[in-house]
């Protein structure tokens, strides 16, 4: 039996007219938000939320002006792909398009967590853990974990002087052992293979390098001095000379909570494998986790015969080559 073409052209116009009528209404929705001025919200989409939930989410976020564009977006033209969970940054308003690709992608929320150069690693922790990332026993923990490095660095007891100083972008929820992890990685990727050749040069491991590097990073903070201070602790340790650090006092005394912010004369006797003072050579392993340039600077000394430096107290240093001169320095800029 043949069917009436009519009444099938018929359906087939009224559906084509709905779902254009349709079309037309969620474009002239995404104009109307585009033409608002948006700002910039936080929202998190829990585990197992329905479709409909996140909807209502956005809206009392602000996100969404109307549930129903989104909605029906979704349902037409997204065929029920999985919205992932996460923390979102989203403008409010946006249109239903970029919020429902934005969450099927799972472009979560990144916050930037910044490191500075010649922190320890118990003074790295409460810089995480104040922007809502990990736990303080989760970081101690987690700087436990030297297997992390143990491929290079066989003797490190924990993660000193391997948690690389830099801007981090982080989900949330991430765990500290995730951070410390990615931290070590990046000091892998930064002390590149021409560093190891030179540290093999040089006779040194890759702890000798990066404690040299810790001296450096806590003695200046200033890159054009960084060669220079390193050509001093080179110059003194070719000559069996003491490295006389005063970070290196400061390291042990912070470790045992009885650094009061500044060395004292006695302080110089302590008793310590990290005191360069009493002890000659390299200390036992790094004071802090320096940065690029510190690493850079203690594999690639400047060409000097400087044996001795004293603050200028403006964050620069006079370098001397006598015991005498630099005694004058000492005189000059600190008596």
């Amino acid at each position: 039996m043949n069917l009436p073409l009519l009444p099938i052209k018929f359906a087939v116009a009224v559906a084509e007219t709905a779902l254009l009528g349709v079309c037309v209404w969620i474009g002239l929705e995404n104009d109307r938000t585009a033409h608002l001025k948006p700002r910039p919200v936080l929202v998190e989409v829990e585990k197992g939320q329905g479709v409909k939930a996140i909807a209502e989410t956005l809206k009392r976020e602000g996100v969404l002006t109307k549930m129903t564009p989104f909605l029906w977006r979704y349902r037409a033209f997204y065929g029920g792909r999985n919205l992932k969970a996460g923390q979102y940054q989203l403008q409010a308003p946006s249109v239903p398009r970029a919020v429902i690709e934005t969450l099927i992608q799972g472009r979560v929320y990144l916050r930037p967590v910044t490191v500075i150069e010649g922190l320890t690693g118990r003074e790295i922790f409460p810089v995480f853990i104040g922007e809502g990332f990990g736990t303080l026993n989760g970081f101690e923990e987690a700087f436990k974990a030297a297997d992390l490095i143990g491929l290079w660095d066989p003797n490190a007891p924990d993660l000193e002087g391997y948690l690389f100083p830099e801007t981090y972008r982080l989900p949330k929820g991430i765990k500290a052992a995730e951070i410390t992890g990615k931290m070590v990685d990046q000091f892998k990727f930064v002390f590149t293979e021409r560093l190891r050749r030179r540290t093999a040069e040089l006779g040194w491991t890759v702890r000798d390098a990066v404690t040299l590097a810790s001296l450096i990073e806590k003695e200046t903070g200033r890159a054009e001095e960084k060669t220079l201070v390193s050509s001093v602790f080179h110059n003194r340790l070719r000559l069996g000379m003491k490295l006389d650090c005063d970070p290196t006092i400061i390291y042990p005394l912070k470790l045992a909570g009885t650094y009061e912010g500044r060395l004292r004369s006695k302080d110089l006797k302590l008793d310590s494998p990290y005191n360069t003072y009493r002890y000659p050579g390299l200390p036992p392993g790094p004071i802090c986790n320096p940065g690029r340039d510190s690493i850079e600077a203690a594999l690639f000394p400047a060409a000097t015969d400087f044996l001795f430096f004293v603050s200028r107290n403006d964050g620069s240093h006079q370098f001397s080559r006598t015991l005498r001169e630099h005694s004058q320095a000492v005189n000059r800029f600190q008596r």
